[in-house]
């Protein structure tokens, strides 16, 4: 290494998580969320009542049971792997790279991600946001607070994003090797890529002319639809089928987590659940590819309530593969990531 140049920092941010599955962790925790423009795009006036009310007050409580069914002894699993993936991906870089975490919202912050960085006195700044496909609303969101912190320092370094990588291949052979154990073990009737929901206004506000029309039109994937969310899913859940040969009639891509009474993009996961028992399908394997990490969407979202609603709808068996959390090709995919954009 040049000694010159000094060493490198990487920032590696995801959503966050509350600091305990209590009511008011978890109260404090959505009203940061929520209060985001990014997150919650209406006026600020309207967004405070609607989060400060309404929300907040009012699911905090069940929020916090459905918390206490993911923490285990090491606490939430988003956090804890992410900390895991800190600490091995620092092992792959070696010497010559600062690897710090980060939570968009809670903690770790990205203003004491980016502190430690700072006191480290690296020559650039890697931003990792550990979503595989750009949202606004996620994505976006990292890049904003980074830039916002940062404009304050009286000396910036070069700063660089990795916007994406819902089409890396060894993302997607990571998801491909999780899959392949549960299919060796059973013969599926169906599977579902389901992936967190977004309201259609914001996808619709990033749409390159006319390009977007919330429909087959995220079917194929070019340079004008290459931010578009949804697109990116289409995109994500055709390279998985390919690599593990799933036909494109034997699997769904859908959305899940909807809030609010404002159309959301579609299909969504809860109402094609219904759909699969009325086309007789009784074993469905799902996959989480808009999440690296074992959280509250994956776990107990997609796991477990998914996993009720199917089979009272009349399923026989409802498996999800696991997220990425520390695989080691994980790791090697995001060591690859870093030093493509450090290069």
């Amino acid at each position: 290494m040049n000694n010159k140049k000094g060493k490198k920092g990487v920032l590696l941010v995801n959503l966050g998580t509350p600091d305990q599955p209590d009511t008011p962790n978890v109260r404090k925790y959505l009203r940061e969320f929520l209060m985001d423009g990014r997150v919650i795009d209406i006026p600020f006036a309207q967004r405070w009542m609607l989060v400060n009310l309404i929300i907040a007050p009012f699911r905090a409580p069940k929020s916090a049971a459905e918390y206490q069914k993911l923490w285990d002894e090491r606490g939430s699993p988003l956090k804890y792997y992410g900390e895991d993936v800190r600490d091995l991906l620092q092992k792959e870089l070696n010497g010559d790279y600062v690897v710090a975490l980060a939570m968009r919202y809670q903690n770790p912050s990205i203003a004491s991600g980016l502190d430690e960085l700072k006191k480290a006195h690296v020559s650039e700044i890697i931003v990792v946001p550990l979503f595989p496909q750009y949202a606004s609303a996620s994505t976006g969101s990292v890049a904003d607070k980074v830039m916002e912190l940062v404009r304050k320092w009286q000396i910036i370094p070069n700063i660089r994003f990795i916007n994406q990588f819902a089409d890396d291949p060894m993302f997607i052979e990571v998801i491909a090797q999780r899959a392949k154990k549960w299919m060796e073990q059973h013969d599926y009737d169906h599977y579902l890529f389901s992936y967190h929901g977004l309201p259609e206004r914001q996808i619709l506000k990033g749409s390159v002319g006319s390009q977007c029309q919330l429909g087959k039109c995220c079917n194929n994937y070019h340079d004008k639809n290459r931010y578009c969310y949804r697109a990116q899913c289409f995109l994500t859940s055709r390279l998985i089928a390919e690599s593990l040969g799933i036909p494109e009639d034997k699997y769904t891509v859908a959305f899940q987590s909807r809030l609010g009474k404002t159309p959301w993009i579609q299909p969504y996961t809860d109402e094609k659940l219904v759909e699969f028992a009325e086309k007789g399908y009784k074993k469905v394997l799902a996959f989480s590819p808009a999440f690296v990490s074992d959280c509250l969407e994956t776990t107990v979202e997609v796991g477990e309530t998914y996993q009720e609603q199917f089979l009272e709808a009349g399923g026989e068996r409802w498996d999800l593969v696991e997220s990425l959390n520390d695989h080691p090709l994980w790791i090697e995919c995001l060591k690859n990531l870093v030093l493509e954009k450090a290069s």
